[in-house]
């Protein structure tokens, strides 16, 4: 194994996965959520192909899925700027085990030296079609 640059930070991350109908268990990947603590930053990121996603569930709610991810932005949002909780606390109600439509992944872990550019970087590797 290589040591990693003493500048490499490490970060967690989850994938924001929309699951129509919860007894078919398909899913969609339509973004990331990243935390790095030392770097003090929490983002996310989403983008729905509907097309895709009627083609899971022609009755999605899709307003409904609106709202859920604006939700998800503003808590990212809000995170950053509130210092009454933590980041991590913020990151880890995001992404909490939850039977919905919206679900995450498990968290993973990665490293780092430019940590500005993961949220891109996860996103085309996970949600963007090649």
């Amino acid at each position: 194994m290589t040591a990693l640059p003493e500048s490499s930070l490490r970060y967690d991350y989850a994938i924001v996965r929309v699951v129509p109908r919860v007894e078919r268990g398909e899913f969609m990947n339509v973004g990331v959520i990243v935390l790095c603590g030392p770097a003090n930053f929490l983002a996310c990121s989403f983008e729905c192909n509907r097309d895709r996603l009627r083609a899971l569930d022609p009755q999605l709610d899709m307003d409904m899925l609106d709202n859920s991810l604006n939700a998800f932005r503003s808590a990212c949002v809000k995170g950053d700027n509130s210092n009454s909780r933590s980041l991590r606390s913020v990151f880890d109600f995001l992404v909490a085990t939850r039977s919905a439509v919206l679900q995450v992944s498990p968290v993973h872990s990665g490293f780092s030296r430019q940590i500005d550019t993961v949220v891109e970087s996860l996103m085309t590797r996970f949600v963007r079609l090649p």
